[in-house]
């Protein structure tokens, strides 16, 4: 893009101009009204979402709601900000995630990964970065969701082998290292989870959007380097306190990988539907976009009779009326100026070394890794997102480098149950099965 640039021209002119928005927005007080209404919704929904005043999809109804009521956009144009690719693309793959779940791949997957594991160190230094990976295209809750209890049945058996009643090193090592691995393959891909739909959304505002390949070539390296991370850490904190020492998690997963028998013609059917809808996203996404080969996808599932629309209508709709919202008011905040204006007023209180290039980027994944604790990282992208390019934009520094801090930094939920779906389906299953004892 640069070599487009202008005479003269900084790279903050030129993003503004290739986006089409004012390099500047105005104060507050000359603001236009459209502006001022943005910067209240954006308020009203960010208290909202991290409160939970109201239901995240009646929140997102709000959003809708008052940018008709106060006529930001022209009816029709609110409408069209929130029927965006990525709002497709975030449904479709709620929608795969379920026929997945349905056919019970998600299952199979787990047990495939889990059969690595023959010790300690291999769960840590192997399984853990397959499923950080695995989580950067197959839901992470679903993940999550199985992987969980074979773990907990493993740890049972295991205390039981050694004489133990407990053995609470052990647990908390199984639970937390699953779920914060899990967490940590958001960053993969597109695919991962709908706070990247909504930075590709908010970064297609700008007309900067990255192609699912180009998404997948920064952030898909970070996820089995974190993962190993992650794995050093527990390795280091939990070796020495671990009383169960003969620790074969394979041999029990090879007797629970019995019990499902073998693959069904509609596990072999989603499989190869799974894999090609990957291939389009990163060999054609710039002609189909995100949504039309997850679109696409479930036709198939369909067609094969795999899933029906029942199985569509359950998902969680509440969570892609959230993302559209989100959608639509970056495109609100873009258009209006206001984006640039909070943008401005943020970049301006910041520390000299923190207006610009990596200092940006650390103030942003700071602020957006806190945030994520205390409220969902849809929301958190939702909110921070809208407000995160056009600080790029104004500093001189490249849009992607910080919109792909601030979605990267929204998997790092590790510290609160709260934190992510992950933790609390985690929480709930860290207990010992004879006694009800919270392990965790």
């Amino acid at each position: 893009h640069y070599a487009k640039m202008e005479t003269g021209e900084t790279i903050a002119e030129y993003y503004s101009r290739y986006a089409n928005r004012g390099a500047v927005a105005s104060p507050t007080e000359d603001a236009a009204r459209s502006g001022r209404v943005m910067v209240g919704i954006l308020v009203v929904a960010a208290l909202l979402w991290a409160t939970g005043g109201l239901p995240i999809g009646i929140t997102a109804l709000l959003v809708g709601g008052l940018m008709y009521l106060f006529g930001v956009f022209p009816p029709n144009k609110v409408a069209a900000a929130y029927s965006k690719d990525a709002v497709f693309f975030i449904a479709g793959v709620l929608a795969f995630a379920s026929g997945i779940t349905k056919t019970g791949l998600d299952r199979r997957i787990g047990i495939l990964l889990l059969g690595t594991s023959k010790s300690l160190t291999s769960f840590l230094f192997v399984f853990c970065p397959l499923l950080a990976v695995t989580a950067s295209f197959v839901s992470e809750h679903a993940l999550v969701a199985f992987i969980a209890p074979i773990l907990m049945m493993v740890y049972m058996s295991a205390i039981k082998s050694a004489g133990l009643a407990n053995d609470r090193a052990l647990a908390v090592c199984f639970i937390l290292a699953v779920c914060f691995t899990a967490n940590q393959g958001g960053p993969g891909s597109p695919a991962a989870g709908g706070r990247n739909a909504v930075m590709v959304g908010i970064l297609a505002d700008y007309g900067l959007a990255p192609s699912f390949g180009e998404w997948m070539t920064y952030g898909f390296p970070f996820v089995p380097v974190m993962a190993l991370v992650i794995a050093t850490y527990f390795f280091l904190r939990f070796r020495r306190s671990i009383t169960v020492k003969d620790l074969d998690i394979a041999k029990i997963v090879r007797r629970e990988s019995q019990k499902i028998g073998r693959m069904t013609q509609h596990e072999y059917i989603t499989a190869v539907v799974l894999v090609m809808v990957i291939l389009l996203w990163c060999l054609a996404s710039g002609k189909l976009g995100m949504g039309g080969p997850v679109l696409l996808g479930l036709v198939v599932l369909a067609v094969f009779r795999v899933i029906g629309w029942r199985d569509i209508n359950r998902i969680s709709w509440d969570v892609v009326a959230l993302y559209a919202s989100a959608c639509a008011m970056g495109a609100g905040l873009a258009t209006t100026g206001a984006a640039l204006w909070v943008a401005l007023t943020f970049v301006d209180v910041l520390p000299e070394y923190m207006r610009s290039g990596e200092g940006l980027c650390m103030a942003v994944s700071l602020f957006t890794g806190v945030l994520t604790n205390v409220m969902s990282d849809g929301a958190t992208v939702s909110a921070i997102g809208p407000l995160a390019v056009p600080m790029a934009q104004v500093s001189g520094t490249h849009p992607w480098m910080v919109g792909f801090a601030t979605a990267f930094a929204s998997s790092f939920a590790n510290c609160l149950i709260i934190g992510t779906p992950n933790n609390a389906i985690a929480y709930s299953i860290a207990k010992n099965y004879d006694t009800g004892e919270q392990l965790v």
